[in-house]
C-alpha cells in the first residue's frame, strides 16, 4: 500500500467494537447462508468494480502490507485488514454475526484513510471502497436482508487531519506511491544488497552517486561499497522533466477557500452514479489518468501530454455551466498549464541534468557502430570471467557529468552464479532476473544478446536477431537475500516501461518444443559433509563490479517456493519385456507333428496364451 509522510505523529486508531481476527473458525454460532451468501456477493462485488476509465481502486487492499517492507505501518494499524483476510474467514465461516463482516470490511478504508495523506493514491482509493461498500450494504437493507442499523458503519476512531506539504514535496511523494502500483512481482527487487547478498541498512541523507562511490568501507573484509541498487535511478528525459514541471505547476492554484483547484479533476464522475455524463463526454479524462500515463511513459512528446490536459479541462468546461465553479476552475487551470507549457518549451535540453550532471540520452547510444537504447538485451564484460559476460537490460542511457556515455542496467544471474539446492535442474542458456542495477561505460558493453521469456522459448525465436547473437530463457527472479528462486508471473513487470508494451516478431517453430531440464552445473560443489541443518553457503566473490566468482549448493530442506527436482531429460517409455526364447527340438515341425510334441517345455511368454488353447486342423 502507498504511503507518504506525516505531518505530525501517528496515532494508533481506536476501535470501540471487539475485534473478530484470530477467531477461531466454526465456534460458536455461525452465519445464516443466506447472510453468508449476501457477503460473499459484497466481497465479489468489491472486487469486480471498475472506475469509468478501467482502473481497479481494490487492487492495493487484496493483501495486507508487506510488514518488511512497511514495518512502520504496523507501529500505526492495530487492526491491519485485506480482502484477502475477508475471503479467508467467510471460506472458514468464522464471522458469528453480520455486524462483524462489516466493520472488517469498513477497517479497509479506515485503516488507509489513517495511514495515507488525503491526497495519496491510496486514501482516495480507499473513499471509492467505502462508497462501493455502503452502496452494497444498502442494497441489503431495501431487499430485508438486514438492518439499517446493521448496514451503518461503525465509528472506528478518528481520521488523522495534515497540513499541506509544499507542492513539489507533495507530487514527489506521489510519484514514489504509484511506483508500487501493480507491480507485485517487483517486490523481491525493492531491497538494496551488499555484496554477499544482504539487505544494507538505509541511510539518512544523500543518495548521490559520486558520494556512494566514496564509500568503500570495509566489513568481514568485503568492500560494502560493492552496492546493489534495488531500482533503477530516476532520470527524467527533457521531455518527462517538462511535463513533470508542468503537472506540479498546475497543483498550486487555490480556490477562494483556500483549497487545490486540480482536487476538482482528481478522477472520473462514478458512472453509476452520473451515467448522463458518459452521454454528453465521449473522451472522459482525468488527473489521476494523465499521472498514470505518465508513470507509463506513454507520451512521446510534450504535445501529446498537452493534448490529454486540455481535453480534461476542454470536458469539464463543456459539461458545466459557465458560471459553475467547475468551469471557473477548469479555465484557470487551463491557462495556467498553457503558460507553463510556454516557458518548459523555451529551456534548453541541457538544462535538465540532475544533481549529479547526468545528462539522459532518449535516442540511445552510438557504440561501434550499434545503436544502443533502453530496453535493449546486452552482454557487459565480466572482470571475473571474461568468458561469461553479464547478461543485462538496459534501463537508463545518460551523459555523465564528464562527458561519458553511461548505461544502467539490470543484471541477470547465470546459474553458477546463485546459491541453491545441490540437485536444481535448470533449462540450458537459463538466466535468473536479480535486483542489482548497475551503471556501466558504453565500453564494457560488449554487444547485444536477447533474454526470453520462457513461455515464448519453446515457441520459437526472435526475428531478424544478428548471426551469433546468444539467446536465453528466463523462468525466475533470484533474490539474493534470502537465496530463493521466484517464478515470474508476468513478463511485463521485469521490462522497463518504455517497452512493457512492445512486442517482437518470432519465427515460430511447426509445434512447441519441449526442453530438457539440466542438473546444476555446481552440483559437484556438493560436500559429503554437508546436512539439511548446515547454514546457507556462501558465494565466493572476485573483482568489484561484478557477479559473484561462482555460488554454492546446499542439502537444505526445500522450501515452499522450490518446486521438486527436476528430471533431467523426459522420462523414456516403459520398454516390453524380452520374450523368453522357445525351446525348438529335433522333432519341432508344424507339418504332422503331434499336438502334444509342440508344447512348451519351459515358461510361456508373457502375455501369450498357452498354445493348446488355438484350434488347429492338422493335414497330411
Amino acid at each position: 500500500m502507498p504511503f507518504t509522510k506525516k505531518v505530525r505523529d501517528k496515532s494508533p486508531s481506536s476501535t470501540p467494537l471487539p475485534s473478530t481476527e484470530g477467531a477461531a473458525p466454526n465456534e460458536g454460532s455461525q452465519l445464516p447462508d443466506k447472510e453468508l451468501e449476501a457477503a460473499k456477493k459484497i466481497l465479489d462485488a468489491i472486487y469486480d468494480y471498475r472506475t469509468a476509465d478501467g482502473f481497479d481502486p481494490s487492487k492495493l487492499f487484496h493483501r495486507k502490507v508487506n510488514k518488511r517492507v512497511i514495518p512502520s505501518y504496523y507501529d500505526t494499524i492495530k487492526e491491519p485488514v485485506a480482502l484477502s483476510t475477508i475471503k479467508q474467514k467467510l471460506n472458514q465461516r468464522t464471522y458469528q454475526n453480520f455486524s462483524q463482516f462489516v466493520r472488517d470490511f469498513a477497517l479497509i478504508p479506515h485503516n488507509a484513510q489513517v495511514f495515507n495523506r488525503p491526497d495519496s493514491g491510496a486514501f482516495q482509493d480507499a473513499l471509492v471502497i467505502k462508497e462501493q461498500l455502503e452502496r452494497q450494504l444498502q442494497v441489503l437493507v431495501e431487499n430485508g436482508l438486514i438492518t439499517r442499523e446493521i448496514a451503518t458503519l461503525p465509528d472506528l476512531g478518528e481520521i488523522p487531519t495534515y497540513e499541506e506539504l509544499p507542492v513539489e514535496e507533495a507530487a514527489e511523494a506521489e510519484e514514489e506511491s504509484s511506483d508500487d502500483e501493480g507491480e507485485e512481482d517487483d517486490d523481491e527487487d525493492g531491497e538494496e544488497l551488499d555484496d554477499e547478498g544482504r539487505p544494507l541498512k538505509k541511510r539518512k541523507g544523500p543518495r548521490g552517486g559520486a558520494a556512494a562511490a566514496k564509500r568503500q568501507t570495509m566489513e568481514d573484509g568485503i568492500p560494502t561499497g560493492k552496492k546493489a541498487r534495488g531500482r533503477p535511478p530516476k532520470l527524467l528525459t527533457p521531455t518527462e522533466a517538462r511535463i513533470q514541471a508542468i503537472i506540479k505547476g498546475v497543483r498550486k492554484p487555490k480556490s477562494q477557500r483556500g483549497q487545490l483547484m486540480i482536487k476538482d479533476f482528481d478522477r472520473l464522475p462514478d458512472k453509476q452514479a452520473m451515467p448522463e455524463y458518459y452521454v454528453e463526454i465521449k473522451n472522459p479524462m482525468a488527473s489521476d489518468i494523465l499521472k498514470r500515463k505518465v508513470k507509463r511513459k506513454k507520451y512521446r512528446t510534450v504535445e501529446e501530454f498537452m493534448a490529454d490536459m486540455n481535453l480534461m479541462f476542454n470536458n469539464a468546461k463543456g459539461y458545466n455551466t459557465d458560471d459553475s465553479l467547475l468551469y471557473k476552475h477548469a479555465t484557470a487551470l487551463q491557462i495556467e498549464a498553457g503558460r507553463l507549457y510556454d516557458i518548459e518549451k523555451a529551456k534548453s535540453d541541457d538544462t535538465f541534468a540532475d544533481e549529479d550532471g547526468k545528462i539522459p540520452m532518449p535516442n540511445g547510444i552510438l557504440h561501434n557502430g550499434e545503436l544502443y537504447k533502453v530496453g535493449d538485451w546486452i552482454h557487459i564484460q565480466n572482470p571475473n570471467d571474461l568468458t561469461k559476460p553479464i547478461p543485462a537490460q538496459i534501463y537508463r542511457t545518460y551523459k555523465a557529468s564528464n562527458s561519458q556515455s553511461m548505461v544502467n542496467v539490470c543484471w541477470y544471474y547465470r546459474p553458477e552464479q546463485t546459491v541453491h539446492r545441490f540437485d536444481k535442474h535448470f533449462y540450458p542458456n537459463e538466466v535468473v532476473k536479480t535486483g542489482r542495477y548497475r551503471d556501466h561505460h558504453i565500453e564494457e558493453v560488449e554487444g547485444k544478446c536477447f533474454i526470453m521469456f520462457f513461455t515464448r522459448y519453446f515457441k520459437g525465436r526472435p526475428r531478424d536477431l544478428s548471426e551469433g547473437q546468444e539467446i536465453y530463457v528466463c523462468e525466475a527472479r533470484y533474490n539474493e537475500a534470502k537465496h530463493e528462486f521466484n517464478k515470474i508471473k508476468t513478463w511485463a513487470s521485469c521490462l522497463p516501461d518504455e517497452v512493457r508494451d512492445r512486442d517482437y516478431a518470432m519465427d515460430l517453430y511447426d509445434h512447441q518444443r519441449k526442453l530438457k531440464k539440466f542438473p546444476s552445473p555446481i552440483a559437484y560443489l556438493l560436500k559429503d559433509e554437508q546436512k539439511e541443518t548446515d547454514d546457507l553457503p556462501k558465494v565466493q566473490w572476485g573483482a568489484d563490479g561484478a557477479p559473484p566468482k561462482i555460488g554454492a549448493v546446499h542439502k537444505r530442506p526445500r522450501g515452499e517456493r522450490d518446486s521438486p527436482p527436476s528430471e533431467p531429460t523426459p522420462p523414456p517409455p516403459p520398454k516390453p519385456p524380452t520374450p523368453q526364447p522357445r525351446p525348438m527340438t529335433s522333432q519341432a515341425s508344424y507339418h504332422g507333428t503331434p499336438l502334444q510334441q509342440q508344447q512348451q517345455t519351459g515358461p510361456r511368454p508373457i502375455g501369450r496364451p498357452p498354445l493348446t488353447s488355438y484350434p488347429m486342423n492338422h493335414s497330411q
